[in-house]
């Protein structure tokens, strides 16, 4: 029988849990097909901006020096997604590929969703489950991003984004008047190797080769071909196609998200290459209570810049004085960054206020554009 204190932690608790209702969803537009095949996407980028709407914003914050005894099930969540995700994935490939009832442009919209929901989920939680100390989470983490063929994000994120983000050695960071289809093509080229230079640099400075098997490129690639390796198994080359497009879709939603995060902001250059510290004001904040429940506060970014080991339920919230805000949450400013005039007629005016707010000193940015973007506008 659980105590008044316990119940109270796991209602608390609730709402980050609605993330399983999607499941249903999947298995629903496998079993009835047409129009269902949607029902991912439309609950994950439309109904969770209605319920934005409704709800409004979530203004409050959590004691930060809550003890992990009390996080007990907002933990729970992010560690046993990894294999109800699994068992989504591979039971759908294995079902698909022998359902007669769906064409191939519904089982492209299944796993379209599937991919909607294994990147705005499943890559949001190993990006909380990587930042923890405990093995068992960061297995959990390795697993997810394996799924999607994007376990190098893991090194890119803590070697390369949180040490250089602002800066022109962060990839991740979108240049001011950079559109999404630029910025796309970019990162998944730069990210990719500054990651596997980060990880080769840390083992130069230990006198080992890239080749040394504690380099985790290695175990990357051993979990990545293993997924394949099912894929194959369960569903032929057609299982492999959907593993694919899921795989595709989620990295798609990993990058727009990080696209918004932190577009057009730099930290201050202080000379010698030398960049002033990482604040909350180097992240796009967004206090939108219904998407924050969908991707574990990842909209509080501003604070988890500033303390990036604190638990999702404790990250806080930071009014417009301390952190530029975003006017919607996440599902509706990446559905706005695909339409680049749009984004610039949004977000553009928003960066220059920013200049002014936290560096009136600087005077010319010009410097910082050139720097920051290869083709300024």
């Amino acid at each position: 029988m659980l105590t008044a204190t316990q119940v109270a932690k796991v209602q608390n608790a609730l709402p980050f849990w609605m993330t399983l209702l999607l499941i249903p969803l999947a298995l629903i537009g496998a079993g009835f097909g047409g129009w269902t095949v949607l029902l991912l996407p439309l609950a994950t980028w439309y109904l969770f901006s209605i319920l934005d709407a409704f709800f409004g914003l979530n203004l409050e914050n959590a004691d930060p020096e809550i003890g992990e005894t009390h996080l007990f099930w907002y933990k729970l969540i992010t560690i046993i997604w990894a294999p109800i995700q699994f068992l989504l994935l591979f039971g759908m490939i294995w079902y698909v590929t022998r359902a007669e009832h769906l064409s191939a442009l519904e089982q492209f919209g299944l796993f379209f969703g599937i991919g909607v929901i294994t990147g705005a989920v499943g890559i949001v939680y190993s990006h909380e489950l990587m930042h923890q100390k405990n093995k068992v989470e960061r297995w959990m983490g390795d697993l997810l991003l394996a799924m999607v063929l994007y376990s190098h994000f893991r090194s890119e994120h803590l070697l390369v984004h949180h040490r250089h983000v602002g800066t022109p050695r962060d990839p991740v960071t979108a240049r001011y008047n950079e559109g999404f289809h630029r910025f796309y093509p970019r990162v998944l080229h730069e990210c990719w190797h500054s990651a596997f230079n980060a990880e080769k640099d840390m083992l130069a400075r230990k006198n080992k080769p890239w080749t040394d098997l504690s380099n985790p490129f290695w175990r990357y690639w051993a979990l990545q071909a293993a997924m394949l390796l099912l894929a194959l198994t369960i569903g032929g080359l057609h299982g492999v196609v959907l593993f694919l497009i899921q795989a595709g879709v989620a990295i798609w939603q990993l990058e727009l998200t990080n696209y918004v995060e932190h577009y057009g902001l730099t930290r201050k250059h202080l000379g010698d290459g030398k960049y002033e510290h990482v604040m909350p004001r180097h992240s796009w904040n967004a206090a939108h209570k219904a998407s924050n429940w969908l991707l574990i506060n990842l909209q509080r970014h501003s604070d988890h810049h500033y303390k990036p080991n604190r638990r999702f339920p404790l990250l806080q919230n930071y009014t417009e004085a301390e952190a530029p805000q975003l006017p919607y949450g996440y599902p509706v400013m990446t559905l706005v960054a695909m339409i680049p005039p749009l984004w610039r007629r949004m977000m553009n005016p928003r960066v220059r206020q920013w200049r002014q707010t936290y560096y009136p000193e600087i005077a010319d940015w010009k410097p910082y554009n050139k720097a920051l973007n290869p083709t300024p506008r």
